[in-house]
């Protein structure tokens, strides 16, 4: 059989040629998603290499299906029962990338929790963002039901305690958590936002350009709504005082509207500061003597992950360390609860 325009020896010696460049070109994008398989906390960071499992996983609904990640810490045993950290990554970010810039993975392995990485598609957002304002066509749900149906399987498959569920979100991730938490206030036990709006600011791109400028305020309703339940989960807000992408008077919008919702009060501000990192000023509001909000500024951190890899794109290591100051604040709520039985 011959190939138009030439013998079959010729088509295939062109074929293999076109093949052969299009491996060299792809190569590097496959050792990525070959090296995440292996048990290292990423592919694109040497120096997060550790022990444990980072395997890949899909997840469907009604939006389609996302891909997820999931970091295991080593040995575990059959039946162990382990929290659950869901870390919902900003713009231009993907799971490889929000791993790497948070060090996340080498917590888990010492404290021993899993986390799980929701993973944005291009084909819904050209820039990785969560669509977390588009409420009013329902998409925002839509991906919310996504990253809940991902928490299912990881509970189910992998043996997550789903009475020790916590979620971190930065920016856009920060906004899709405060969606969840306060649609499925009972799923969570904890929610960590940085740099994020509050919730029910926005509901179009319009007005999420608006609430990302401070301009915004959440509507009363959502708020009367809350209060009648005080259900909200605990929560922790870190925010940059020069972020110019999501302005710093976000950071105590949110915290005070949680506060508002759960009927807690502000006590006085603490200023706190580790060895050279970034000054931080830290704002509990408390009900009954509990606190359930928290607010942490962080002086001089634009729009990046406190204490996150800078090398990376949002990550700026001279801040206190967000993902320390966020498995702390969890672990507080986890201890609240009853583990679920094995």
């Amino acid at each position: 059989m011959k190939a138009r325009g030439g013998s079959t020896s010729t088509w295939l010696r062109s074929f293999n040629r076109s093949v052969k460049a299009m491996e060299r070109a792809a190569r590097p994008a496959r050792k990525t998603l070959v090296g995440s398989m292996k048990p290292c906390v990423s592919a694109r960071s040497s120096a997060d290499t550790t022990q444990g499992s980072w395997t890949a996983g899909m997840a469907l609904g009604r939006a389609g299906m996302r891909r997820y990640r999931l970091f295991r810490p080593p040995e575990m045993q059959a039946g162990e029962r382990l929290p659950l950290v869901v870390m919902l990554h900003g713009c231009g970010q993907d799971a490889n990338d929000f791993a790497a810039s948070t060090r996340m993975n080498l917590l888990a392995r010492r404290e021993r929790f899993l986390v799980l990485y929701p993973e944005q598609d291009r084909l819904s957002s050209a820039q990785r963002c969560w669509n977390w304002y588009e409420t009013r066509n329902g998409r925002a749900q839509a991906e919310a039901a996504l990253v809940l149906a991902a928490i299912d399987q990881i509970c189910l498959l992998q043996n997550a305690d789903p009475s020790r569920v916590a979620l971190v979100g930065l920016s856009a991730g920060a906004g899709l958590a405060a969606l969840l938490a306060t649609r499925h206030p009972h799923r969570f036990a904890a929610v960590v936002m940085h740099s994020g709006v509050a919730p029910g600011v926005a509901d179009s791109t319009a007005t999420a350009l608006a609430a990302m400028r401070g301009r915004r305020l959440p509507p009363a309703q959502a708020l009367d709504d809350a209060r009648e339940t005080l259900a909200w989960p605990p929560l922790l807000v870190i925010q940059g005082e020069s972020d110019h992408v999501v302005v710093a008077r976000n950071g105590a919008a949110a915290a005070q509207v949680w506060a508002t919702a759960v009927g807690a009060t502000a006590t006085p501000g603490r200023v706190v500061q580790r060895g050279q990192r970034y000054p931080m000023t830290v704002t509990d509001f408390k009900r009954r003597g509990r606190a359930l909000a928290t607010l942490v500024t962080v002086e001089r951190l634009g729009h990046a992950w406190s204490g996150g890899a800078s090398r990376l794109p949002f990550g700026d290591a001279k801040g206190p360390d967000a993902s320390r100051m966020a498995w702390a604040f969890a672990a507080r709520q986890f201890r609240r609860s009853t583990p679920a039985a094995s």
